[in-house]
């Protein structure tokens, strides 16, 4: 939703954190997630932010809650990581053939 000065309001908005090991050289591969979440959600997410880290870290949240963590998942699919943003910012959503 915009206001009438263009900016955007703060009603359903939602950000996207991304933090990723800097010491592993995991940023190619949270700069592609977040790609692919903002392609996905474009309309929907406000803000996505990688977040650099260090000790193996890469873990994904939604307004501030962790939904992806890969020390206990593993790294993600994307299409696992889309589901689960969707179920946070677009619940009645199509994902299309990740759907499958």
């Amino acid at each position: 939703m915009t206001a009438e000065n263009g900016d955007v309001t703060t009603e359903n908005t939602h950000r996207v954190q991304i933090e990723y090991c800097t010491q592993c050289r995991w940023l190619p591969r949270a700069a592609w997630l977040a790609q692919e979440l903002l392609t996905t959600f474009e309309q929907e997410l406000t803000e996505l932010a990688l977040k650099p880290g260090t000790g193996g870290v890469f873990v994904v949240r939604v307004d501030d809650e962790v939904i992806w963590d890969r020390r206990e998942q593993g790294f993600p699919e994307p299409t696992a990581v889309k589901r689960l943003v969707r179920d946070r910012v677009a619940p009645d959503k199509s994902l299309g053939h990740s759907e499958k």
